[in-house]
Order: C-alpha cells, then structure tokens, then sequence
C-alpha cells in the first residue's frame, strides 16, 4: 500500500497506532496486492474508523448469526 501523506517511519514507532492506521487505510481505500488478517481486524475492531457500510459488511463476515 503507498500512502503518501502519512510519514509512516514515524508512525511505526507506535505498534498499535500503525496497525489501526494500516487497517483503516486497506479497508477503506483499497488492498492492493495485501491480504487483511482476520484477526488483526477483530482485535482492533472496536477503534477502527471505518466506512460505515465497509464495517457492517466485515461484521456480517466476520462474525456470522449462529443457526
């Protein structure tokens, strides 16, 4: 992912910060050629700043209605 706004060698310094950054940015603008990891998603989920119908369809993926 290229992002050219955002000096990420100072963002990298903060794990957490980067990975909801990393996150944020492929959900919302685009993967690339990278794979999200489900369980990054589920472990930042509730801080992640996500379009509205981007979250609530990774929602219905992630944690289907059990039968």
């Amino acid at each position: 992912m290229y992002n050219w706004s955002v000096d990420t060698t100072e963002l990298k310094k903060n794990k957490k910060r980067y990975a909801v950054w990393h996150l944020e940015q492929m959900v919302n603008f685009g993967l690339k050629k990278e794979k999200i990891s489900r369980e990054e998603i589920k472990k930042y989920w509730e801080i992640l700043d996500l379009d509205h119908n981007k979250k609530k369809y990774l929602k219905m993926i992630l944690w289907p209605k059990q039968s």
